[in-house]
């Protein structure tokens, strides 16, 4: 553990993120994990517009002086991109966090503000590309996480990044437990972005149905589909979904690999998917989708996050002493 950690990067006390979480992460969440000694995201989507968006950075910078950050989707899915970026610019986030296109613009708009950029990747190729770009960092979406996976084994991508890249790798999915956060770190993580252990929190908005389903369901149920957005998403297998599929059909498949169609279908199937997942984040139905990575299986009941994130620390030391 000789390398630079999360911690010392964003001057916290744990090397921890609360995963910006789409349509769950809100600012009472931040709030509550920033108390706690961690650091904290939310997407800039999750709020419809500029005026919302301002409100809740200001909102949370009232409150504390410490860092938080905002994951930005830097592709042509987001029609708001340019002035949600503007935005974080001109209200100088901590950090943002990169996903699903390239960062170039982020990362040169940011350099001279001072703004971290930490980029998603899945795989080395995208790393080093980030990394010559000047990216801060990279989180490592490895194939544990909730919501868009990677493909790559947690231990396998980390011990590839870490191995070689010459900027911190911050691992994401599957983190459930203390000594899971000390174990990404032994094999060379800066530290862990944990989402799914934070969806049944007091805080969060979404519906009570989603989080008691947070503590029904477990591991074994969480399956992944390209239905939703044209990208795999892991999703509780609920009837709803077992119904639906979890293959892309033969038109969806023909949109997603036809070049001139592909990024428009993308976006469109995006769209209505994750209308889908909205509907079913805030109110019970029969076509309910909700997404959570393998980290499920820790989830025993609902309480505030500050307590969830006492107990993952609690562990992490216990972790640190033992060794």
């Amino acid at each position: 553990m000789k390398h630079i950690t999360l911690d010392k990067i964003l001057d916290i006390d744990y090397p921890i993120i609360v995963a910006p979480m789409f349509l769950i992460s809100n600012a009472k969440m931040i709030k509550a994990a920033l108390a706690q000694g961690v650091t904290a995201a939310f997407p800039a989507l999750n709020y419809r517009t500029d005026q919302q968006l301002r409100a809740t950075i200001l909102d949370i910078k009232s409150a504390t002086t410490k860092p938080f950050g905002v994951n930005l989707i830097v592709n042509k899915s987001n029609p708001k991109y340019k002035s949600q970026l503007k935005t974080l610019l001109e209200l100088k986030v901590d950090y943002i966090i990169t996903s699903l296109g390239n960062p170039r613009e982020v990362i040169d708009s940011c350099r001279p503000l001072g703004i971290k950029v930490f980029c998603d990747v899945v795989d080395l190729k995208y790393a080093k590309k980030v990394e010559d770009l000047g990216a801060d960092a990279v989180i490592a979406v490895n194939s544990r996480a909730g919501g868009h996976a990677g493909n790559i084994p947690p231990k396998e991508l980390v011990t590839m990044l870490a191995e070689n890249c010459t900027i911190p790798v911050i691992s994401a999915g599957g983190i459930a437990t203390g000594h899971d956060l000390y174990e990404v770190i032994d094999w060379g993580a800066a530290g862990a972005s944990i989402g799914t252990l934070f969806i049944a929190c007091d805080e969060a908005d979404v519906s009570p149905e989603y989080k008691q389903a947070m503590v029904d369901y477990g591991e074994k149920d969480i399956v992944r589909t390209t239905k939703l957005s044209g990208s795999p998403l892991t999703v509780i297998n609920t009837p709803y979904v077992q119904q639906l599929g979890t293959k892309a059909n033969i038109l969806e498949y023909i949109l997603n690999n036809n070049k001139t169609l592909k990024k428009y279908a993308k976006m469109l199937i995006a769209l209505r998917g994750m209308k889908q997942v909205e509907k079913a984040a805030f109110g019970a139905t029969y076509k309910t989708v909700w997404c959570a990575g393998p980290a499920i299986e820790h989830v025993t009941r609902v309480q505030p996050l500050g307590q969830i994130i006492k107990t993952l620390v609690h562990e992490y030391e216990q972790s640190l002493v033992a060794q």
